[in-house]
């Protein structure tokens, strides 16, 4: 039996993950190849400068500045670089040439998956990306193929690793948001410039392809609404100790029967929810299903060698179609569903009020409630200092345009001195 040509393996992007797959590809490539079914070979690195300094164990003599050159050599290419340019040009490069893609780039897959997926359908090759979301938690192959038959109504997931460390630490020890995201970045979890984690942009972009796996409708980041942990206090978090729950950065994508809702914003998540219960730099994503029911799959959703673990699987996947023949699961969007704003979502709230201690007080925040249609579920007063208490309220689930105008019709009140927290509560 003739043996099967080595497949070239292209990596575009030599930073943690990047530097992690080579590694792996060098020094464990008797297995790897056994599971593909032919020899993988690194046909090169490609990177901005071959001269910067890098971990000793990635030879020189595999480093390129001349991507393009590689792409074209590559029945793999495996894009580590992320951005959206030149990765974009590159990956659409390497779909054109016939190599299969895998890639670990969240913000290209929500703001141009749908070009790269229509350029590999037709070109009959693979596009991969398991690690663009959570880590080594697999979560895409389960959404695309193992739930395929079933009807997934939700998606709950903690997927930035860093907001939900920085939460933690507020919860544990009391800490201001400032200084947890300090802590963060001097332990490696935050960038220099925390912004896309704490602002929610890195968990929007997973949020808009977990909805689209979901519900097999495009959904772009831009459809995502999107809030972040900025406004998050010490205050904020004790107080949802008090009343059972806990904060986290929470991305959600559910289906109605009006269309898709994509979000993220920070939530309440009473204890007893398991997504309650993941801690430190861990991400979880909990799915609910119509025959399967709730799943939760948990695991590092960063760091080097988690991260690996997806790209190397996603390599073998592509290796053995190359191998074998067929290709694996494409895009899929018959659903067609509406993508609804962010005042269509169905939620809860609970609300901290500081409000003047006179009678009728609660009276005339419940009257504004019902006037708007929106419930109590419960409530809570602490006892008055300085002429004020504290009013903490749950409302039942409403639309989010409905609850927030009764926030500003209870913040119009006289009785009410000021808004202290909104927040919504999921799960």
């Amino acid at each position: 039996m003739t043996e099967p040509r080595p497949l070239r393996v292209a990596l575009l992007g030599c930073g943690v993950v990047g530097t992690q797959v080579a590694k792996t590809l060098l020094y464990d490539q008797e297995d790897l190849s056994a599971r593909v079914g032919a020899p993988l070979e690194i046909a090169g690195i490609a990177v901005r400068n071959v001269d910067a300094p890098r971990d000793i164990a990635i030879p020189r003599d595999l480093l390129t500045e001349d991507a393009e050159a590689l792409v074209d050599q590559a029945d793999v290419v495996v894009e580590l670089m992320g951005g959206l340019e030149p990765a974009r040009s590159l990956l659409l490069r390497a779909i054109d040439g016939g190599a299969a893609v895998v890639t670990a780039n969240k913000a290209l897959l929500a703001d141009d998956g749908p070009s790269l997926y229509e350029a590999a359908d037709a070109a009959g090759v693979d596009i991969h990306g398991e690690a663009a979301v959570a880590g080594a938690i697999p979560i895409v192959r389960p959404l695309r193929e193992s739930l395929a038959g079933d009807d997934i109504t939700r998606v709950l997931g903690i997927v930035n690793g860093t907001t939900n460390y920085v939460l933690d630490q507020m919860s544990s020890h009391g800490l201001e948001l400032d200084v947890a995201v300090k802590q963060a970045q001097e332990l490696g979890y935050a960038e220099a410039d925390p912004t896309a984690d704490v602002e929610g942009y890195d968990a929007a972009a997973k949020a808009a392809i977990l909805a689209s796996l979901a519900f097999h409708t495009r959904v772009r980041m831009k459809d995502v609404a999107c809030e972040g942990i900025s406004g998050v206090t010490a205050e904020d978090v004790e107080w949802a100790d008090r009343t059972g729950y806990c904060v986290k950065l929470l991305a959600i994508a559910e289906r109605t029967s009006e269309g898709v809702s994509a979000r993220v914003h920070p939530a309440l998540v009473p204890k007893d929810h398991p997504l309650a219960n993941v801690r430190g730099a861990f991400n979880a994503v909990f799915v609910e299903a119509d025959a399967a029911g709730p799943l939760m799959f948990y695991g590092q959703g960063a760091g080097g060698r988690p991260t690996s673990s997806a790209v190397l699987g996603d390599i073998v996947s592509a290796g053995r179609h190359r191998v074998l023949g067929g290709k694996g699961p494409q895009e899929s969007t018959y659903a067609a569903l509406p993508v609804l704003p962010q005042d269509a979502a169905v939620t809860r709230y609970q609300v901290r009020l500081e409000v003047a201690d006179r009678p009728g007080g609660l009276a005339e925040v419940a009257g504004v409630l019902g006037d708007h249609g929106v419930s109590i579920e419960t409530v809570s007063q602490t006892a008055a200092t300085s002429g004020s208490a504290t009013l903490v309220l749950t409302t039942h689930s409403a639309r989010e345009a409905s609850l927030a105008a009764t926030v500003a019709a209870v913040d119009g009140l006289e009785s009410v001195r000021r808004i202290m927290s909104v927040l919504r509560v999921e799960g």
